[in-house]
């Protein structure tokens, strides 16, 4: 297994400003209202999946779309302002029928702030994240959709959750890359974005036993983390990023 030093320097040399501008983090780092930029981190994790440069120029178009308003986007938001954007497997109803949930929910309640925390105080079968993808299932027109069901994964399936582990990486944490904004979780209680690439790298460290990359890995490799430190588990999501750089790096 790797050990603390070793993963903490890690964790310190890739947790820095300069981490931002190849991130997606970069794009809720463009505001500094709270509710802009809990809107837009979670617009920005609904497409932080394939190629990077990629997904980063979509959310330039759709964040031009938006005037870059996030929140006033989303509180006026009707379907025909997107046109014809899509990204993969999210087309333009997908996207669609997310912000007509969201522009409701922050129409008539304290957005996706409460939406999350009441999650956390009303886990289901010890899953956070159950009463935030339920809400939006219920609250979906379509929502057996392709498109619909990779932006918001459904938790009761076992997911691992990877985009909103990482978006709520974004609002907890605080720190050069994160915002620390939500205060009713902990730092310690925040979970690992898990996708192929952390579950490979974690094999690799020892600190995933298990074959299959689903929420039950997330737990067994947040908890080997809080070993390394209990208070900040998931500033080791950095490590792992280097980790992988310097693996590139070698080949």
């Amino acid at each position: 297994m790797i050990t603390k030093s070793e993963i903490d320097k890690l964790a310190e040399t890739y947790e820095n400003i300069d981490f931002i501008k190849d991130d997606p983090v970069r794009v809720p780092n463009r505001f500094t209202e709270k509710k802009d930029i809990e809107i837009a981190g979670f617009i920005a994790s609904l497409v932080a999946y394939g190629r990077r440069e990629v997904f980063l120029k979509k959310l330039d178009t759709l964040f031009e779309i938006a005037q870059n308003e996030p929140l006033n986007f989303i509180l006026n938001f009707e379907p025909e302002i997107l046109g014809d954007f899509n990204y993969r497997f999210g087309k333009p109803d997908d996207f669609a029928q997310i912000f007509i949930i969201m522009r409701d929910l922050y129409s008539k309640s304290g957005g996706l702030e409460e939406l999350f925390k009441y999650g956390y105080e009303n886990p289901v079968e010890g899953n956070m994240f159950i009463p935030v993808t339920d809400y939006f299932y219920s609250h979906a027109k379509d929502n057996n959709s392709q498109g619909f069901k990779f932006m918001i994964p459904d938790a009761r399936k076992g997911s691992a959750m990877k985009r909103m582990c990482m978006y709520l990486r974004w609002m907890v944490r605080k720190g050069p890359v994160d915002f620390g904004l939500w205060d009713f979780i902990k730092p310690s209680e925040l979970l690992i974005p898990l996708d192929t690439h952390v579950a490979r790298l974690s094999r690799e460290m020892g600190l995933l036993t298990r074959n299959s990359n689903d929420f039950k890995s997330v737990l067994e490799i947040t908890e080997n983390l809080r070993k390394f430190d209990p208070e900040d588990p998931i500033k080791y999501d950095f490590a792992m990023f280097g980790y992988g750089v310097n693996e590139n790096r070698k080949k």
